[in-house]
């Protein structure tokens, strides 16, 4: 996108799958680009990329790496699967309160012309329909209420530096539907429902475990589409905004699995579902109204061609090592 041709963008969690992604393109796109690293080297190491170690619960780490930029994306954040959400929820609670509040500080303070921040679907209450941007209530689903007033607060910085200041940062947020696709997380302690379920499909489990009964509705979207919305958005959107970025098309888990297993040629398995294991919220579908209205963006890939793709992937890159890093 020309938008971002000679721009001096900072992707904070480069080494992430969403900041993975999202550096790649902007390379793509003509961006000068730096990329913070935390403890961990980037599956997808990008040539031209300014790469940098820092730890952002570190005020000065974040002014160092806000320093002659153009545009931050916020996509470092401590986050994990629905086991450590469900056992110990606190873990998301201070480290990303303390990152995204000195990271907006510090952009701030660095005359930043605009900032991201990827915030979550969590945000919104238990619903039976699709949640549109104005249906944040301060409701959250119990197993979310940590996490949710995380984001939600964190949001709330967001608009204060964009709309109560005298001298205002532009601001965008986004709220991702769940996010699938290469580069993910798929350690067994790490992966969300796509990740965990392509590798027991590629390590041919069997019987093969499914946390939950497999009803739970979720909408899923494939890592691509979601950025090249996140990039549309942030060059069409205002000083201040906020919008759903998700398929708009609820699947069932089962669904999900049934693609899997087409996919991995693994008609012959036992699936059992096991109902004592954590899951989260059993019903989220997104409304995507104002995104095509707005940005006049909609999602590209199906979700079949994205699992395709993303087993696909898996199976080329994990044929060797697991990604514990163990000989299969």
């Amino acid at each position: 996108m020309n938008f971002f041709s000679g721009k001096k963008v900072l992707v904070t969690g480069a080494a992430g799958f969403v900041g993975s992604h999202l550096t790649q393109r902007l390379v793509n796109s003509g961006a000068i680009v730096r990329g913070t690293l935390r403890k961990s080297t980037p599956l997808l190491e990008i040539s031209g990329v300014e790469y940098i170690n820092v730890n952002l619960e570190i005020a000065s780490d974040c002014e160092l790496s806000t320093k002659n930029i153009d545009y931050v994306f916020m996509c470092a954040a401590n986050s994990s699967g629905a086991e450590v959400m469900t056992k110990t929820p606190l873990v998301h609670l201070t480290p990303n309160v303390i990152m995204n509040s000195q990271m907006l500080a510090a952009s701030y303070a660095n005359n930043v012309r605009k900032f991201c921040f990827i915030s979550s679907n969590t945000v919104y209450p238990l619903t039976d329909f699709a949640v549109s941007e104005g249906d944040v209530t301060g409701d959250f689903f119990e197993k979310y209420f940590i996490v949710g007033w995380m984001k939600r607060f964190s949001e709330l910085m967001c608009e204060m530096y964009a709309t109560k200041i005298s001298k205002p940062m532009p601001t965008l947020i986004v709220r991702p539907g769940n996010l699938y696709g290469p580069l993910d997380k798929y350690k067994k302690h790490e992966s969300k429902v796509i990740a965990a379920l392509i590798r027991r499909a590629y390590e041919r489990e069997n019987p093969f475990e499914v946390w939950g009964d497999g009803q739970d509705i979720k909408d899923f979207l494939y890592i691509d589409d979601f950025i090249d919305a996140l990039l549309e958005t942030f060059a069409k959107s205002g000083d201040f905004d906020v919008f759903n970025i998700a398929s708009g098309m609820p699947v069932t888990i089962k669904e999900v699995l049934k693609d899997i297993i087409q996919i991995s040629q693994n008609q012959d398995i036992e699936v059992k579902f096991d109902t004592s294991k954590p899951t989260m919220i059993p019903i989220r579908m997104i409304d995507i109204s104002k995104i095509k209205k707005e940005i006049s963006w909609k999602p590209k890939i199906s979700i079949y061609d994205g699992l395709k793709q993303t087993y696909e992937w898996y199976s080329e890159t994990y044929k060797d090592l697991n990604p514990e890093g163990q000989k299969i």
